[in-house]
């Protein structure tokens, strides 16, 4: 009988929990050591649970925006709204009956994310893999034979050492902590900590303005919570395509969030039931809860990576190539560990990509130009592939189309006033190489343009293929055709 390949993955998040799957396909022995349940922060205290609570925030959202042009009638309430209820658009209008139960919609969170990890660990149990609970390590350098030792630290203070052929450290990140703004779970609150809530903060300051800041501002204001975004540059989601980030700032503050840019906090403190937020001008703001979004780190510390030879960044990233190898042979990384794109779809990609090529399987290096990411804010914005960014600094020559929503007869029954689809294509081939939907939905509208950034599409082919009239995705051809009629020299009306 041959030799069985050994497989340890330390970390059961998706870069962990798709490679066992893809391990165990490949005839395998496969291990996954995790700490606190499969599908990790991304299934257990992040993506799912934020995803889900911003599904509620969502229905409140459209039918707060739109209810009054569709023709729907509401019977108002004639006494101010109980805590929790959506206030009136006007003081001298009387408040609307539609309110939220925050400690249902949050058991309903809860109860979601720990029904998809016990899935997701059905299912890596049914391929064949071996699920360990515990915190595992590193020890030591590869052996003479060329394999790696991994040690679990179980809950109950024991050890088991486990053999492995190859290690894949998937053990993502975890929120990024001030020393003058360290959460006490009450008040003060992490990403990770406002699913504990059993009334909606009747005032809430969000402290950074990125993706995760950014959702969380505009999930609480839908809600129903009076929100201050606190961001220290110049526009939300400095990250994102300034028209898209442009578009839901002012949604944002159209909908009485109070935007402040250019405002970085220095301290948070609370006092009694309230929290204060220093900023760094000397400006002090209060509110009754504060949420914490600046960033996250990487969990890497105490697992012994790089005494095993393993090369971290400053940050504190594991290095990888395009094959998720590290610098030490035999040892491999996945997810928000590396530092790569804090996706749930990357570390999935990252994970797979690991095994196969360890395992001698056919395998195309990680392209991140065909990755395509949503921000779950209303609207949603989609991107894949080249950016804006990258065409104002040269990286790439394109061509570029920008068509709003207004325009679209769908958007005008529904109501939908703000948005764009806007594509990136080559000046002399038309080949589509980027795009950005801003949208209700524009995780599900970018991926035709996904398929054409993926495939090498070009605007023609995008043209030419049939869309549902009425539709959001006929906006989609149309930029396409606008585009081939600029590559074709006829102009754009």
């Amino acid at each position: 009988m041959g030799h069985v390949t050994r497989i340890v993955i330390i970390g059961g998040g998706p870069g962990g929990y798709e490679a066992a799957l893809v391990a165990a396909q490949l005839g395998a022995e496969v291990t996954v050591v995790d700490r606190d349940g499969l599908g990790g922060a991304s299934v257990l205290t992040d993506c799912v649970p934020s995803k889900t609570l911003i599904a509620t925030a969502e229905v409140m959202t459209t039918f707060d925006s739109s209810y009054e042009e569709l023709g729907i009638t509401v019977a108002d309430a004639p006494v101010p709204p109980a805590h929790g209820q959506q206030r009136p658009a006007a003081p001298d209008k009387p408040a609307r009956v539609v309110g939220v139960d925050l400690g249902k919609v949050n058991r309903r969170v809860k109860r979601l994310a720990l029904a998809q990890s016990h899935d997701i660990t059905a299912s890596v149990t049914r391929a064949g893999a071996r699920v360990v609970r515990g915190r595992g390590r590193l020890e030591g350098c590869q052996t003479a034979e060329g394999t790696r030792c991994v040690v679990v630290g179980a809950p109950d203070g024991s050890e088991e050492r486990l053999t492995a052929d190859a290690v894949l450290v998937a053990t993502g990140g975890r929120p990024r902590e001030l020393e003058d703004a360290l959460p006490d779970g009450e008040r003060i609150l992490n990403w990770t900590q406002v699913y504990d809530l059993e009334e909606l903060p009747e005032e809430l300051i969000v402290v950074g303005s990125g993706v995760t800041g950014a959702e969380f501002a505009g999930a609480y204001q839908a809600l129903g919570s009076h929100v201050t975004l606190v961001s220290s540059r110049d526009r939300v989601l400095p990250g994102e395509d300034p028209d898209a980030a442009a578009v839901l700032e002012d949604v944002f503050r159209r909908r009485g969030m109070n935007v402040m840019a250019r405002s970085r906090a220095a301290r948070v403190k609370r006092v009694g039931d309230r929290v204060e937020v220093a900023l760094a001008d000397g400006r002090v703001i209060t509110g009754s809860h504060c949420l914490m979004a600046v960033g996250a780190i990487p969990n890497t510390a105490g697992m012994g990576l790089e005494e095993a030879g393993v090369k971290l960044t400053a940050s504190g990233h594991i290095k990888t190539d395009r094959v998720s190898r590290t610098s030490a042979p035999g040892v491999y990384a996945a997810g928000d560990v590396t530092g790569v794109l804090a996706l749930a779809s990357v570390a999935a990609m990252q994970g797979r990509i690991a095994m196969y090529h360890f395992l001698g399987d056919a395998v195309g290096p990680l392209n991140l130009k065909t990755v395509s990411a949503n921000v779950f804010t209303d609207p949603e914005i989609a991107t894949v592939g080249f950016s804006q960014a990258d065409v104002d600094a040269k990286r790439i020559v394109a061509d570029s189309v920008k068509l709003p929503l207004l325009r679209n007869p769908r958007a005008k029954m529904q109501g939908i006033r703000d948005g764009f689809v806007k594509i990136f294509c080559r000046p002399g081939t038309g080949i589509v190489v980027g795009g950005v939907v801003v949208a209700p939905r524009a995780s599900e509208l970018i991926h035709p343009i996904s398929l054409a950034v993926d495939n090498s599409l070009t605007v023609e082919q995008i043209a030419g293929a049939f869309t549902v009239y009425p539709s959001l995705s006929g906006s989609v051809a149309e930029v396409a055709r606008q585009l081939h009629a600029r590559k074709s020299g006829d102009g754009i009306g």
